[in-house]
């Protein structure tokens, strides 16, 4: 049995993410969705027990995906599932330059574990977690974007969006 790991914040789940994972479950035998418990580089706005239930639901039609919660080094989950690689999506080159770094980083630490990249579907390639967020707390439409229970959460969160327009982080 060949396992493979797709390891990410999920904060949320997207339709993206979906997709990803779906299409290594038609390649690996078993994969196994890592959900980081406590992301490093970014502070979560769903806890971590929210982000694996969006996960459950939306997986639950894939027999072979299993998911579970890491506080390690990526290669050591994958060490921990017996994972002979690493499935990570890519949507636009900056998400390359990124991958490419960690990819060189996880081999120097584990060899034996391969990185596998799968290109997003057209349909999905623009749509990214904090780009969710963001629409969705100005009141935007993210249903085509996200699980259903996952848009229905941000109606709660945000019923009215907030005031005001979305900042441009480059200014």
């Amino acid at each position: 049995m060949i396992t493979a790991i797709c390891p990410g914040s999920y904060d949320p789940v997207t339709n993206g993410h979906l997709d990803v994972i779906a299409r290594a479950a038609g390649i690996f035998d078993r994969v196994v969705v890592g959900v980081v418990g406590e992301p490093r580089h970014k502070t979560p706005m769903f806890g971590v027990e929210e982000r694996v239930e969006f996960l459950q639901g939306a997986l639950s039609n894939l027999d072979n995906v299993e998911i579970d919660v890491f506080r390690e080094l990526v290669v050591e989950f994958a060490k921990k599932w017996d994972a002979k690689a690493i499935v990570k999506g890519l949507r636009v080159i900056s998400d390359f330059e990124w991958e490419f770094q960690m990819n060189q980083l996880n081999r120097h630490l584990a060899p034996d574990v391969e990185t596998v990249y799968v290109m997003a579907s057209p349909q999905v390639s623009f749509v990214s977690s904090s780009g969710v967020k963001e629409i969705a707390a100005f009141g935007g439409d993210i249903s085509a974007l996200v699980p259903e229970p996952v848009a229905r959460r941000f109606k709660d969160l945000f019923p009215n969006g907030r005031p005001g327009t979305p900042e441009n982080p480059t200014e």
